[in-house]
Order: C-alpha cells, then sequence, then structure tokens
C-alpha cells in the first residue's frame, strides 16, 4: 500500500507509472451483470435479504457446483458474505476460539493473518518453497499442527506465487487435517483463471472443507463486495449467528448482480485467455533480465520472481524502480518473511502494453 501511494503522488506530478503491483482486474464489470444490478435498482427490491444470502444467489451457486466440478452442494450450505474478506473474518469468528491457531502458507496472502488475529486466534505461518509449489504439503501440515489447532489454509492457485497444488496433495492435506480434528479451508477465489490445467475445488477431496470463492477476480467484480462460503451443515447455525451480528447480509444489488455473473461465461473466458497472453509474455521476458521463475505460475494472475541475482534486498529495489524506472512492483515481506528479501511479485492485471512497456523500462534501469 505505500508503495502504491507512492505511486499515485509521482502520477499527481505528471510522471506515468506501470502498476504491476496491484491485484486488481483491469477489466470491466461484464455489461450483463451490470444490467441485471440495474434491474433489481429499479424494481426497488434493495432491502435486506436474508443474513444468509438471497436463496435464488445460494441455488444458482448450487448448479454451479454441479457444472463446475460435479460436486453436489446443498444451497443452505453455501453462505453468502460481503466479499471473500467478509467469508474469512465470518469462519474465523465462528471456528477460531482465544489461543487457538491456523497454518498458514509463507508466502500467502497477508491478510489471512490478520483475519485470525482479529478473531482472537494465532496464525502460524508454514514456510513453503518450490519443493511443494509455495503450498502446504500433508508433511508440512502434520509437522506444524498443534493442540490449539483448528484449520490449515490452501490458497489455490496461490497468491503470491500463481501455483496450484497438486490434485494428489490437495487430497493428503485434506485427509491429514481431518484425521487430526480440524479443517481444511480453501481460498479458491481465483478458480476459472488458470492456464493449461484445472484446478479442483477442495469439495471433491472433502465435503467437510469449508470453501471460500467470490465473484472479485474471475468476474471483475472487486467493488461490488460479494463472495461466498461452503461450510458444513454442522457450521450454519453458529455461522448464521455471526452474520447477523456482524454485516446482516451482503449488499442486496450485488447479490442479483452475481446472479447474472454466474451465466457471464463468454466475458469470463474472453479475459482468462487475455491474461494467459499476458502471462506469457511476462515468463518469456523477465528471466532475461535476471528475474528467475523456479515454478511457473499457472493460475491467477501473478508471477512470483527471486531477485537473487539482481539484489540482496527486494523491498530497496521494488522502491528504486518505482522512483527510478517509473515501475511498480509488490516486495516478497508483504506476503511473509520466508526468503522475502530474495522475491518480488508481478501482477499482470494490467494491459500488454503497459507490460512491454514496464519490461523495456526494467531493462534500460538494470543496464
Amino acid at each position: 500500500m505505500q508503495l502504491l501511494e507512492r505511486a499515485k503522488e509521482l502520477e499527481a506530478q505528471g510522471r506515468r507509472i506501470i502498476h504491476m503491483e496491484i491485484g486488481e482486474p483491469d477489466f470491466s464489470t461484464p455489461p450483463a451483470v451490470i444490467a441485471a444490478a440495474r434491474r433489481a435498482l429499479d424494481s426497488g427490491d434493495n432491502f435486506y435479504t436474508a443474513s444468509t444470502g438471497n436463496p435464488e444467489l445460494q441455488q444458482a451457486l448450487s448448479r454451479w457446483y454441479m457444472d463446475e466440478y460435479g460436486v453436489a452442494v446443498a444451497p443452505e450450505r453455501i453462505l453468502i458474505t460481503p466479499g471473500t474478506s467478509g467469508a474469512f473474518s465470518l469462519i474465523y469468528a465462528a471456528l477460531v476460539e482465544a489461543g487457538e491457531s491456523v497454518l498458514l502458507s509463507d508466502p500467502g496472502y497477508p491478510c489471512q493473518r490478520n483475519f485470525i488475529r482479529l478473531a482472537g486466534g494465532e496464525p502460524i505461518s508454514v514456510p513453503v518453497g518450490p519443493e511443494s509449489r509455495y503450498h502446504l504439503s500433508a508433511a508440512l501440515v502434520e509437522k506444524f499442527w498443534q493442540a490449539g489447532t483448528r484449520a490449515a489454509v490452501v490458497i489455490n492457485p496461490s497468491n503470491p506465487t500463481g501455483t496450484l497444488i497438486g490434485d494428489d496433495a490437495l487430497q493428503q492435506v485434506a485427509q491429514t487435517c481431518r484425521r487430526l480434528g480440524g479443517y481444511l479451508i480453501s481460498d479458491e477465489i481465483y478458480h476459472g483463471l488458470s492456464y493449461g490445467v484445472r484446478a479442483r475445488t477442495a469439495l471433491e477431496f472433502d465435503d467437510d472443507a469449508i470453501v471460500v470463492n467470490g465473484f472479485s477476480k474471475r468476474w471483475a467484480m472487486t467493488g461490488w463486495r460479494i463472495g461466498w462460503v461452503v461450510v458444513p451443515e454442522r457450521l450454519i447455525d453458529p455461522c448464521r449467528r455471526v452474520m447477523q451480528n456482524i454485516f446482516i447480509a451482503a449488499p442486496t444489488l450485488s447479490q442479483y448482480a452475481a446472479i447474472a455473473a454466474l451465466a457471464s461465461a463468454d466475458d469470463w473466458e474472453r479475459m482468462r485467455l487475455a491474461y494467459d497472453e499476458r502471462r506469457r509474455y511476462l515468463l518469456g521476458e523477465l528471466p532475461g533480465l535476471g528475474f528467475d521463475i523456479v515454478v511457473e505460475p499457472q493460475g491467477a494472475f501473478y508471477i512470483y520472481a527471486n531477485v537473487a541475482r539482481i539484489t540482496d534486498d527486494a523491498k530497496a529495489f521494488c522502491w528504486q524502480m518505482l522512483e527510478q524506472a517509473g515501475v511498480a512492483m509488490t516486495p516478497g515481506e508483504d506476503f511473509g518473511s520466508y526468503k522475502a528479501a530474495q522475491h518480488v511479485r508481478f501482477s499482470y492485471a494490467t494491459g500488454l502494453d503497459d507490460l512491454r512497456e514496464g519490461v523495456a523500462r526494467l531493462r534500460r534501469a538494470l543496464a
């Protein structure tokens, strides 16, 4: 965020900054989705829904799970939330008591640690690297699990690495969590944005898995703040009570928009293909500049690159490239502490022309 604020200051001074730090789609929300929200607004139906969500959206998502993954999920298990951030706040509030812990990969999505702390829990960072495609493994879960551990979190595809966990590895992690008396929590917000490989939902391997997803990335609906979480039946009532107290219900108009989004496959595929083109461009250019990509990313819109050939201080390097070259990247320390000084994250949620310009600027600066 500090880098982004500085980038905006430089833009206000008249400089053009190439943004490769922001994890937000650069595409507009599909027109059919906006039209559905307009119809709902014009109808006057903008009152609270049930805390757990609009039943029509829950049923649409239930059908979507069958169509997308061949998994039967009862609509009442699908709780509609204000974004995936709302989903995680809900889950940890319902699941974690003070002093209990949750396992997280390091590197991983940084807000997870804070969601857990807000619930009074303790995040346990588990160092992960190329050998496990930057994901938790069954062996790591076993090693770091404690008496008060309630769950382990898998982000698939990963933020910041863009890597997918293997099917066998995901199944083994799910089985290990269950055997140890806890839950697998699967963050699947980047599902649908994978390239050359199909992302599997954790529900294919464990019906008791807690699965979080949303409309922000695949459907380019970040500002609509609409997501969902699939929970086991025994967690529905505890979650409902939390929802009634912390956010009442997800935004009504966004729920109508989400129903339309589930039917907008053409727009989603167009975006996915554009991301893949950008991904392939950067994978071809970055190694020649000194950025080592040890594991090829196959999902999301991120590349996690090792900068050891360039610098021993990724944070200072990112500031230097912003000030001197006008290129914004994210340093590894945003995502944890394990070998953070050796890594930066590139986001390709920006146009191909900008990516080309960013690469050209980096080449000149590094030369």
